[in-house]
Order: C-alpha cells, then sequence, then structure tokens
C-alpha cells in the first residue's frame, strides 16, 4: 500500500511540474487532506508572496477528488488578505462532474484532478504577502474524497495580453 501511495503522489508531482512549462508560474502550493477528507474546520492557508504589482496574474485553485466524493460540485470560502490587512470574501461554486456523473478534469483510476479559475488579470497592489484562507462551504462536516487542495498563481505573459 505504501509502494502505491508513493507511485500516485510521484506521478502526481510529474503532472505538475510538466503543466508547468512555458508557464510563468508565480506561486503554487497545495494542503493534503487528512484520510482524504476535507474537514470543516480544516482552512487551507496559502501565503503568496508578491513582488511584481505591474504585471496581471491569473489565479487558480486545484482540487484532487476521488470516487467517494458524494457531490457533483462544491462550494468554497475563499478570504484574501493584503499585506496591509484589508480582507475580501467570495462564496464560489464549481462544478466537478457533470449531470450524468462524467467527471471534469483529468485523471486515472478514481483520482480527478480539476484546475479551477479563480481569479483573472489581477494586478496586486501591494507588494508583500497575500494569505488566501479557503474552506469548503457544503453542508456537512466532512466532506469525503477530498485527496488535496491547491492554488496558483500565474504571471499573463506579455504574448497573450
Amino acid at each position: 500500500m505504501l509502494k502505491s501511495n508513493y507511485s500516485l503522489t510521484a506521478i502526481f508531482v510529474l503532472m505538475v511540474f510538466l503543466s508547468s512549462c512555458g508557464r510563468d508560474v508565480v506561486y503554487t502550493d497545495s494542503a493534503t487532506m487528512p484520510a482524504k477528507t476535507w474537514q470543516l474546520d480544516n482552512v487551507s492557508s496559502f501565503q503568496v508572496p508578491v513582488d511584481d504589482t505591474v504585471t496581471g496574474n491569473n489565479i487558480y485553485f486545484s482540487i484532487r477528488t476521488g470516487a467517494s466524493y458524494p457531490y457533483r460540485n462544491i462550494y468554497l470560502f475563499v478570504t484574501t488578505v493584503s499585506p496591509d490587512g484589508k480582507s475580501i470574501t467570495d462564496t464560489l461554486q464549481y462544478y466537478l462532474a457533470d449531470e450524468k456523473g462524467n467527471w471534469y478534469g483529468r485523471g486515472f483510476g478514481d483520482i480527478h484532478e480539476l484546475m479551477l479559475p479563480f481569479k483573472s488579470n489581477v494586478y496586486f497592489p501591494v507588494k508583500g504577502s497575500y494569505q488566501v484562507k479557503v474552506q469548503h462551504g457544503m453542508r456537512i462536516q466532512d466532506l469525503k474524497g477530498v485527496y488535496d487542495f491547491g492554488i496558483r498563481v500565474e504571471k499573463i505573459s506579455k504574448q497573450n495580453s
């Protein structure tokens, strides 16, 4: 079992590395959910370092779920706190599967990974560390089938501007 988990982790890391080729990744991180369950009081917190206030950025969330995930959607409460202490909270809903239960994103076996667009063409107004806190907003305490949740910030290439 340990070898199987190691293989899955190695494949996931390789997929993330290969998907980042050719992009200007500012920050990426993820939080693993203990026992593949996202508990309501488990708030994923990310410290995004910002030293560029003139280039636009796209921000994505990534979620990896398994076959035991019981819903086709997910609600998220996202709070962003700037270095000067200002905060904003968003309530978001994302669909992870269609009406027939076909999962969006990519995956193999019972694991599916999906990139969820959060903000597009964002200019950070202040240099420093931005804290992004994410909590699931489903109506249950223990959200089973969530393997991990992450964030990715990419600079917008000048070619696409």
